[in-house]
């Protein structure tokens, strides 16, 4: 009796371990995600990464939510994730101030696993020349050498070596807009898991292929060809037998830095197919490379205009790049504004009807709650932080619409003068969705021409458009990359380099984290 007492005591003891195994993996998660434009003015601070710390990080991630098999794989502990809109240099206070938190957090609940580092990649800082390398390295010094890393990246990111060596996972989106963000996420978190729970470590191999290319997202976006087909071979390299992930980085090109340019990388057990994989996509890219172009039709701004007072397509949608917030423009350049109000077409009411998204203006938000709607209210609007191209613009009208989030910097207002409706805010901010039109009042899908700070078009706008063309105005993220004044990126380099020799599109292999 005593024999099978013992026998269902091990049995018993068994079952509990089992089940109580996947919640023996320890995983941290941490990330800071921003592009910085090292183009423009404009400075970022700690207070614009809008940081998460604890577990009000569990609700960035729907598959980590707390019904979600996910949740119940792994006990975690999430330090700090902060996300900021695109913009100017991260300062080193802030940096330095972030770091530190997720640093000591990190050291309180060692040893890990695992790790999700949830990235942009193109985050500038001062005084840095590889923010993300940095912050890689300086986190490995804490989690040590045996934690397996998973990277999870936006396709416009960089991938310098540094960053390459310290992880072990690493991937990133594979659309462009990006629907496939919260996908691309949950690959990174899952490839984590999966490794772990099978006991398969770190992949054996990681290859690693920069590729002398350096174009903005507007003309790789994978609605069209070649970025469509391109990115559409992805899948056949990752989806393999041996293959962990495949990626392919397009780069951010409104910084300044040696490495700014495309990055394919590979990883997995197989060496054979993770070099094959590699070296096919990198030279798919490079075979492309002269197919890229915009979008949609460009154009210099007074020919946009003129084709969106012409057209019968409603509504017409110019954007307005070289300013565009969600690429690290500054938000605030007014020379295009300037334009606007200065064209005969918009001096009356009965003119084309125009929205325009949007222009900082904090003094005259300040102007139109005093006056309310219905109010004539006057005052300088845009240009506190980038006034290289125009200054800032003595703005007179009436208050149409009054928008008030949850906070005081999320006022907004639109003031009409003529046939303008100008969207002026607090502070800068992008508008993507048609409820950040119609919260205000304002219908973009009859009005005849929408004017909006971006580039590509985001989802939701690209669905209403009559017509579209994009305008190459002067800003932070100029689209034409010939006029920025490029000094430290590596060169030759495509478009830049048009007549450069084919590069060394061989795998560098990249040692595994914990080798030297």
């Amino acid at each position: 009796m005593k024999y099978l007492f013992r026998v269902l005591f091990v049995i018993i003891g068994l079952q509990s371990c089992q089940q109580a195994g996947p919640k023996s993996l320890k995983i941290a998660i941490a990330g800071l995600a921003i592009e910085s434009s090292t183009f423009s003015p404009a400075r970022t601070e700690a207070d614009a990464f809008h940081s998460k710390e604890g577990a009000a990080i569990f609700d960035l991630y729907p598959f980590l939510s707390e019904d979600h098999p996910n949740r119940k794989r792994a006990q975690w502990f999430p330090t700090l994730k902060g996300h900021a809109l695109p913009g100017g240099m991260v300062t080193k206070q802030a940096y330095d101030s972030l770091m530190g938190i997720t640093l000591e957090k990190l050291q309180k609940n060692l040893p890990y696993d695992g790790l999700f580092f949830d990235i942009h990649g193109a985050m500038s800082v001062e005084g840095i020349v590889d923010p993300e390398g940095d912050m890689i390295a300086k986190i490995r010094e804490v989690v040590g050498p045996k934690t397996l890393i998973s990277t999870s990246m936006d396709l416009h990111g960089n991938v310098s070596e540094r960053l390459a060596t310290h992880t072990d996972l690493i991937t990133c989106y594979r659309m462009a807009p990006h629907e496939d963000a919260i996908e691309s996420k949950q690959r990174a978190l899952e490839n984590l898991l999966d490794r772990l729970e099978k006991g398969q470590g770190k992949p054996a191999y990681k290859a690693w292929i920069p590729v002398p290319i350096l174009l903005p997202g507007e003309q790789t976006s994978t609605r069209i060809d070649p970025g469509k087909s391109l990115y559409a071979q992805v899948p056949g390299v990752a989806n393999q037998i041996g293959v962990t992930d495949a990626a392919l980085w397009i780069g951010y090109a409104w910084a300044d830095e040696p490495r700014n340019h495309a990055v394919v990388m590979v990883t997995g057990d197989d060496k054979k197919k993770v070099q094959e994989g590699a070296e096919k996509l990198a030279k798919a890219f490079w075979s492309v490379r002269n197919a890229f172009d915009f979008v949609a039709p460009t154009t210099d701004f007074e020919t946009a205009l003129d084709r969106a007072l012409k057209s019968q397509k409603k509504p017409f949608i110019l954007s307005d790049m070289g300013d565009n917030p969600t690429a690290g423009g500054a938000g605030d350049v007014t020379w295009t504004l300037r334009e606007l109000l200065a064209h005969e077409a918009f001096k009356t009411s009965e003119g084309p009807s125009l929205i325009y998204a949007s222009i900082p203006g904090p003094k005259m938000i300040s102007k139109a709650l005093e006056a309310g709607i219905g109010g004539i209210v006057r005052a300088e609007v845009g240009a506190a932080v980038d006034n290289r191209f125009a200054p800032p613009i003595k703005l007179e009208g009436t208050v149409r619409a009054i928008h008030k989030g949850d906070d005081d910097a999320k006022v907004e207002v639109v003031i009409q003068t003529g046939s303008l409706q100008i969207i002026v805010t607090q502070k800068r901010k992008p508008y993507h969705y048609l409820s950040d039109f119609t919260q205000l009042g304002l219908n973009p899908r009859t009005v005849d021409i929408l004017a909006v700070k971006i580039g590509y078009l985001v989802p939701e706008l690209y669905d209403i458009r009559g017509d579209w063309v994009m305008a190459l105005t002067p800003g932070g993220v100029d689209q034409n990359l010939a006029r920025l004044p490029y000094k430290n990126i590596q060169r030759p380099m495509f478009p830049l380099d048009p007549e450069m020799e084919t590069p060394n599109l061989a795998v560098r292999w990249i040692p595994q984290s914990h080798i030297e």
